[in-house]
């Protein structure tokens, strides 16, 4: 795992070695091992790396036999070395890199090299001959690609604070952004919270011509509904664990120590318990959990699967006091804040994993690509009223009927306060109005907004533009749609987290479970067999039963990474946090009125997530926009 950064100056101006570097330098914990750099007159390339393939030729920048293309690239191609064999006979290669093997691959194929590859990853390549750059992000966002330009220059690196350090980029928040991340806890589309910077989608590439200054973006890949109705539930059953199986096969390949986050869910266990079953050493596992409760603390399942296993197990228990020492500093790693208060114990027990290996496997994505969240099951359940009460039973809105789902509703025992929420109001509304209610975590700001910050962000709609994502894919399944708007948006922003959690540790993250063969076969599979009677993540449950324990395949209290905050932020961290939101600081932003934000304070349920929204956006501002910062302009 790396860091990438580069500039071309469309002036034809030689770049600045010097601001190159210091831009790298704001990225080393993405590469402590080395650095390297590439200048071309008005182009500039470099580099950061964490050493993990080919630990003594792989070093970045990297060319081509006659130099005439160069390449900065970060992540792993995993299936490098089939690839490898099908470039040979036409190929020479100096190095056992992954990263070499992508040279040759552009060198055979152009953008279409894209499509041969299995990994995650972000590159840009430097054509000589064309005078362009090609650049591109894999199909799922696990690696970050942000960019800036302005007729002057492109910037672009893995971390937005690399491209800040250059002098032509102002720090000015984007206000519909802002309103993005307070509705759904990350922004839409190629917004970042930074005015002018945007990200790479997930799935694209970008070429840019030097000569014309053009940077077009062209989507490679994206989820296709192409229902196979031909194969049973068996053959899906069975094909999903061969791709899951050979998915973690190809990630375990590496030439440093490997282990795993556990958390005792359905998806980390299954990665686990593969993943020990496939190594030929004893896998170390690392967990979390918080002192205040059984609401709060998985550690008795994770510590089944280790010894279902046989791993060597980690675990940490953060405390209040960790969460002050380390919030402004993830802020600052994350470059601009997204999804949930998960972030905070993800750091922590990254950390500590680092402490002892420099691979990390992980379940991320589990929930979004198999159908995994609880609101998925809500959503149901109001189709499956509204189908029985109306006589309504088109494939489109109900893939299950009120009778076959009702055996799987135990599931929403913990959900009681979301589901008092959800049919407070709109009972029976369209699926894009009902499932924007489920995502949206904004209930109450609009009394909160300042009038002054309601007139930046003008006729500005979060729910217009997610309806934009929600339908467009081609299904009618209600199903397909949920899952593809959290993979296009949620997912994204989680692996902003993964990566940067473990970026600012120097460990190295994969997700096998996002092989996009799994994603691929998932999309094909009939929504009445994949959600068959409501069950959650039936096909994959079927696929893995034998794989992990039985307590935690029958589990039904699984809630993902809680955090105690709201106990918190009413007991030791109640100054805190009410010294950030209520500061004069935040008042001369002007965005919350503060008497609705102290009477937030008090009020908030627990799992909510408003304070956590309005405080992470407070030190972003006070971390990145805030005139006194000399971190960007020294």
């Amino acid at each position: 795992m790396c860091g990438i950064t580069g500039i071309l100056n469309f002036d034809g101006s030689t770049v600045d070695s010097t601001l190159l570097e210091s831009m790298a330098a704001l990225i080393r914990h993405r590469g402590p091992d080395d650095e390297g750099y590439y200048f071309d007159d008005n182009v500039g390339l470099g580099h950061r790396r964490l050493s993990i393939i080919d630990l003594q030729t792989g070093h970045q920048p990297m060319s081509n036999e006659d130099e005439t293309i160069w390449i900065v690239f970060n992540g792993e191609i995993y299936n490098y070395l089939e690839l490898r064999k099908e470039l040979l006979p036409g190929h020479k290669f100096r190095t056992q890199s992954d990263t070499e093997v992508l040279i040759h691959l552009y060198e055979e194929y152009g953008e279409r090299c894209l499509d041969k590859l299995n990994g995650m990853f972000a590159f840009a390549i430097w054509d000589t001959r064309k005078r362009r750059i090609f650049a591109a992000r894999d199909r799922l966002g696990i690696k970050p690609f942000y960019y800036f330009s302005d007729g002057s220059h492109f910037i672009f690196s893995s971390e937005i604070k690399a491209i800040l350090k250059h002098p032509a980029v102002r720090r000015e928040p984007d206000h519909e952004a802002i309103i993005d991340y307070l509705t759904f806890q990350f922004c839409l589309g190629d917004k970042t919270l930074f005015n002018g910077i945007k990200k790479l989608l997930p799935g694209y590439y970008l070429i840019l011509d030097a000569a014309s200054h053009d940077v077009s973006l062209h989507k490679y890949w994206d989820i296709q509904y192409s229902i196979d109705t031909y194969h049973t539930e068996d053959y899906f059953s069975d094909k999903l664990l061969m791709l899951i199986e050979d998915a973690i096969r190809l990630q375990l390949r590496s030439d440093v120590p490997l282990g795993a986050y556990l958390s005792g869910g359905l998806d980390s266990s299954t990665v686990t318990c593969i993943a020990s079953m496939l190594s030929s050493n004893r896998i170390k596992t690392f967990t979390g959990g918080f002192n205040e409760g059984r609401d709060y603390d998985e550690t008795e399942y994770a510590k089944l699967v280790s010894k279902f296993a046989n791993t060597e197990y980690f675990e940490i228990f953060p405390e209040p006091s960790d969460f002050m020492k380390y919030i402004s500093q993830l802020i600052y790693h994350m470059d601009e804040p997204v999804a949930g208060p998960g972030l905070f114990p993800q750091y922590l027990v990254s950390k500590l994993a680092s402490e002892n290996v420099k691979v990390a496997l992980g379940g991320q994505g589990g929930d979004e690509v198999f159908g995994g969240y609880a609101r998925y099951l809500v959503a149901y359940l109001e189709q499956c009223i509204k189908g029985t009460i109306f006589q309504t039973q088109d494939e489109g809105k109900h893939v299950v009927t009120l009778e076959s789902i009702i055996q799987n509703l135990v599931v929403l025992q913990n959900y009681r306060q979301l589901l008092q929420y959800f049919w407070s109001d709109g009972l029976f509304e369209p699926m894009d109005n009902r499932y924007f209610k489920l995502v949206d975590r904004s209930s109450g700001y609009d009394e909160i907004y300042t009038d002054d910050f309601k007139r930046l962000t003008g006729s500005y709609s979060p729910f217009e533009s997610f309806k934009k994502i929600f339908n467009n894919p081609d299904t009618l399944s209600y199903f397909n749609k949920m899952t593809y708007f959290d993979m296009k948006t949620l997912l994204p922003a989680l692996l902003q987290v993964e990566d940067r959690v473990s970026m600012a540790v120097s460990l190295e993250s994969r997700v096998p479970l996002l092989d996009h063969r799994i994603v691929e076969l998932i999309a094909s599979i009939p929504p009445t067999m994949k959600f068959k009677g409501g069950e959650l993540r039936y096909i994959y449950r079927k696929s893995v039963k034998n794989i992990i324990p039985r307590e935690i395949l029958e589990r039904k209290d699984k809630m993902g990474f809680p955090v105690p905050l709201q106990e918190w932020f009413k007991g030791d961290l109640k100054d805190y946090v009410r010294d950030i939101l209520l500061s004069e600081q935040a008042k001369k932003r002007g965005i919350f009125r503060m008497e609705k934000v102290e009477r937030l304070i008090e009020q908030e349920k627990k799992f909510g997530r408003q304070v956590w929204g309005m405080l992470c956006l407070e030190l972003w501002f006070r971390e990145f926009i805030d005139d006194d910062n000399r971190r960007f302009s020294e």
